[in-house]
């Protein structure tokens, strides 16, 4: 009896924290053209040249704040998932994991399912992004294109609200804030160059420190107002109106404007208007990893603290929670 297929696929590590490891990933994910969307020529400067050369060290760094005996944390939640998922689904199906730059690789994972006469195929990214849903799935497809028999294939482009994935988010943040008194809430997503909005084809003319619009055909594939509309589910499980919560957008590389308004910039505001308690979740991640790790438990954490900030509650991210983990095996059933 054929086994139907799931393929889980995560953004990607290095393979050990040491500064080659670091370099070779950073090599790899930057000259891929659905994330720095550049003429070939200049992409490989601006990664080869520029980027890799000023920034592995310090991101070799950050990585060994966070690594784990068991390795890359990322890598580590994702197992996690797959193994939780694999249990609930039984023995019809066969769930593997995938990274979409280095190991366990896209055509290590396919190879695995090779036998399977279905395939679901699950990038692990919230909102749909080119640089990340996209070039995953891009990746998936290149890859069954060399294979002489191709199974049927179901791709799931996004779950940005998903039941399963929303309520298992909000229960974290009630986990993570139990008796602690928080003034406020702050949802930060990983940023995008604004560039890469206008090219999904959005019909919307937004004021970019403003909220999106709710969704409809016209911002059908506008990452940025998923992830409003991530947080919009979020805050409402939480009762939160919107004075009580602020969106915003980590991770920017270079000069170029990204989506804002900026987490690193949000956070000061917040101080500035007296607010000293916050609680923080980064809901474009199913899986805690350096962005939420790194970026913000330690290192906003820090500005925070330094600032003249009082409490500083980190929200994980859903990883195994089971009702996440349920809703993933609903997606594929």
């Amino acid at each position: 009896m054929h086994k139907k297929g799931v393929l889980l696929i995560n953004l990607g590590t290095p393979d050990h924290s040491d500064t080659k490891s670091v370099r070779v990933y950073l090599k790899e994910f930057l000259n891929d053209p659905r994330v720095i969307d550049l003429p070939r020529f200049a992409r490989w400067v601006l990664t080869n040249l520029l980027i890799v050369p000023f920034r592995y060290k310090k991101s070799a760094a950050a990585y060994q704040q966070i690594w784990t005996e068991a390795g890359s944390p990322l890598l580590v939640n994702s197992q996690l998932i797959v193994t939780q998922l694999q249990v609930l689904l039984g023995h019809e199906y066969q769930v593997a994991l995938a990274m979409r730059y280095r190991f366990p690789s896209v055509k290590q994972a396919l190879t695995s399912l090779k036998d399977c006469d279905s395939l679901h195929i699950i990038p692990l990214f919230p909102q749909y992004a080119t640089a990340s849903s996209g070039s995953a799935m891009a990746n998936v497809l290149q890859e069954l294109a060399t294979s002489w028999n191709i199974p049927s294939i179901f791709m799931h482009k996004d779950f940005y609200v998903l039941p399963g994935f929303i309520s298992a988010t909000i229960a974290r943040c009630k986990e993570a804030i139990a008796a602690q008194r928080i003034e406020h809430y702050v949802f930060s997503f990983h940023g995008l160059p604004e560039r890469q909005i206008q090219k999904s084809g959005c019909q919307f003319e937004c004021i970019h420190q403003d909220s999106c619009p709710t969704m409809n055909k016209a911002n059908a594939y506008c990452y940025r107002a998923q992830c409003y509309a991530t947080a919009r589910a979020i805050a409402q499980g939480l009762g939160l109106d919107e004075s009580h919560y602020s969106v915003c957008f980590q991770s920017r590389l270079g000069s170029t404007p990204w989506i804002k308004p900026y987490t690193d910039e949000v956070l000061p505001a917040l101080l500035k208007k007296g607010i000293k308690n916050i609680a923080i979740a980064c809901p474009s991640f199913v899986a805690d990893c350096l962005e939420t790790l790194e970026e913000i438990n330690l290192r906003a954490r820090k500005t925070w603290d330094e600032q003249g900030g009082q409490v500083f509650v980190f929200i994980p991210c859903v990883n195994d929670h089971p009702e996440w983990v349920q809703s993933l095996a609903a997606m594929v059933k």
